[in-house]
């Protein structure tokens, strides 16, 4: 089996939640093919799915090494960082993310941050400002409802979610907010 055949495989093994097999599918690519990324980028993603955050940033930083323009990498990173509350380091994964491609899931991401570093307002202003800029990205019609939700205002909230359902009418998470509320 090529490379691509492998990579494609192992995509697929973590997908379908075969967590062992798609690991020692990235060990193999990595041997294959130890300058490319997508052996480290494929361990790093594996690891996030088993929580364990640290060799996710290991594997992380060893495919950012062979490939530092994928905003992609960084994100993952960054996100990794952010479980184990290394604050900083996710907001500068985030950014670099964002620099380099405007990354939808890095924005996202760093509002998270924003959230776990008691910047509630600051999130707020941010999403609004994604909103205003993107109007058709879902995902911070969500987000803005769930601030508004952790913050209390029950009515605000819906406001969002229902914007969401219009975008989405089967997301089941905004279905579940919705019947909350």
């Amino acid at each position: 089996m090529n490379f691509e055949d492998q990579l494609e495989e192992g995509l697929s093994l973590l997908h379908e939640g075969d967590y062992d097999h798609a690991l020692d599918i990235s060990h193999q690519l990595q041997k294959m093919e130890p300058e490319t990324s997508d052996g480290y980028h494929l361990e790093g993603m594996v690891f996030q799915k088993l929580n364990q955050w640290e060799k996710s940033i290991e594997a992380l930083d060893k495919a950012i090494k062979r490939d530092e323009e994928k905003s992609g990498f960084y994100n993952l990173r960054g996100f990794a960082h952010l479980q184990l509350e290394n604050l900083e380091n996710a907001k500068e994964d985030f950014d670099k993310a964002i620099d380099l491609d405007d990354s939808p899931a890095a924005h996202r991401n760093l509002v998270l941050y924003m959230i776990m570093s008691d910047q509630g307002n600051d999130a707020i202003n941010y999403l609004l400002d994604r909103i205003k800029k993107n109007p058709k990205d879902v995902e911070n019609w969500i987000l803005m409802g769930d601030l508004m939700q952790r913050a209390g205002q029950s009515a605000k909230a819906r406001t969002y979610y229902e914007q969401a359902k219009k975008m989405d009418p089967e997301n089941e998470y905004v279905k579940e907010q919705l019947a909350e509320i």
